[in-house]
């Protein structure tokens, strides 16, 4: 049988637990998405390009995710090209746009 009493109202409207301290990793990636948000937000124009210099415990596909990321919430497009050992990120314009899987436009349609 369910037994049903009376309880403290205080009880219903106590707030969620209070939050974990974050890991250090996840602090770390917080301090590197605001310092991607500064660096995008600096980006004024084509002739603005920023380095972005890996360390050896970076992986590089997951630094490029977080900067095209970063950049998609910040509604800007950017273009990250490799260079050294780390990207180098720019404003996209068109000849930085890559055509990559794409066939080259030509003045013919197929029919």
């Amino acid at each position: 049988m369910v037994t049903v009493r009376k309880a403290d109202p205080a009880l219903m409207d106590k707030a969620a637990k209070p939050s974990r301290e974050l890991s250090p990793a996840a602090k770390e990636r917080e301090q590197q998405q605001r310092q991607f948000k500064r660096l995008i937000g600096q980006l004024k124009g084509p002739e603005q390009v920023f380095a972005v210099r890996l360390d050896s415990t970076e992986k590089p596909i997951t630094i490029r995710q977080r900067l095209l990321r970063v950049a998609v919430e910040a509604n800007v497009e950017i273009a990250v090209r490799k260079h050294g050992d780390g990207f180098l990120v720019g404003l996209l314009t068109p000849e930085r746009r890559t055509n990559r899987g794409r066939r080259a436009q030509s003045g013919k349609t197929r029919g």
